[in-house]
């Protein structure tokens, strides 16, 4: 069983548009690349027909997979968040305890998470350890280099 996955959406719609890229026109040009290649004589030592028959097995894992997906995404509707606590898609600024450095994340799912863009995953070590944490509250958080501790400074939608 699929986990249910929460996106924004912006995301289902960048997602459909990627499902229909491959199959209208992905899967066409697999599908010409495999007759080019059976053209070209016996199948047994043809390699061009190998690889194209590999690439098309890989665009039908990748369109099943994505397809999978959207069947279990539901989406988050920004405007009903409750900004008391951090959750997905809030916008959290946070203070590293240690380094008193101060850093704004948006909360996430994990499809949509992109560091560079400040955008963390709800399941990420920092995602985990500030999840339902109020302002002013702090969060020990299990990262890689070790423990760090933020203290939450302000949520917004």
């Amino acid at each position: 069983m699929s986990t249910i996955q929460y996106v924004t959406q912006e995301t289902l719609e960048q997602m459909k548009a990627e499902l229909q890229r491959m199959k209208g026109v992905d899967r066409p040009a697999a599908s010409r690349a495999i007759a080019e290649a059976r053209e070209k004589g016996d199948l047994k030592e043809n390699a061009e027909y190998d690889a194209a028959k590999e690439a098309q097995g890989i665009l039908e894992a990748r369109i099943a997979a994505l397809e999978g997906a959207l069947a279990n995404v539901r989406v988050l509707d920004a405007s009903s968040i409750d900004t008391s606590k951090v959750s997905i898609l809030t916008q959290v600024t946070l203070t590293n305890l240690k380094t008193n450095k101060q850093v704004v994340y948006k909360v996430v799912s994990e499809k949509e998470a992109d560091l560079k863009s400040g955008k963390i995953s709800v399941t990420s070590p920092i995602g985990k350890g500030i999840l339902g944490k109020k302002v002013g509250e702090t969060a020990e958080v299990q990262a890689p280099a070790g423990v760090l501790n933020f203290r939450i400074d302000a949520i917004s939608a």
